[in-house]
């Protein structure tokens, strides 16, 4: 039943592909208005790049201001004396500033990817 569907389906739609519509020049008018691609690709990418230097400006200015180095000093002391004895303790600040940090470069990664497609 599905395979019967799948198989109306295709018909449809190739036999839709094949209509010319009359637009009277419209469409290559349309086209030749359009800009180039190559520079919305380039405008597209510098944005991208700078989405992320932004991201990461903002992490490391969020690492200087709670003073991430020490923090990370601390937790790592903290985990070698302890793993034997008990769980690592962990800075919610810390993990949450990281997360934060992960968080604005993997959009601007996101954003870069789907630009990419386009």
């Amino acid at each position: 039943m599905i395979e019967d569907n799948d198989l109306l389906l295709k018909q449809f739609f190739q036999d839709a592909a094949q209509q010319q519509i009359e637009d009277n020049g419209f469409s290559e008018r349309v086209m030749q208005h359009l800009p180039e691609r190559s520079l919305l690709a380039a405008h597209r990418k510098l944005l991208t790049r700078l989405w992320t230097l932004c991201c990461v400006v903002v992490f490391a200015i969020l690492f200087v201001l709670i003073d991430g180095w020490d923090l990370l000093t601390v937790q790592f002391e903290v985990m070698l004396r302890t793993m034997a004895v008990q769980t690592v303790s962990v800075n919610i600040l810390m993990v949450a500033t990281v997360l934060f940090g992960l968080l604005f470069v993997g959009v601007g990664e996101v954003i870069s990817s789907e630009t990419a497609r386009t």
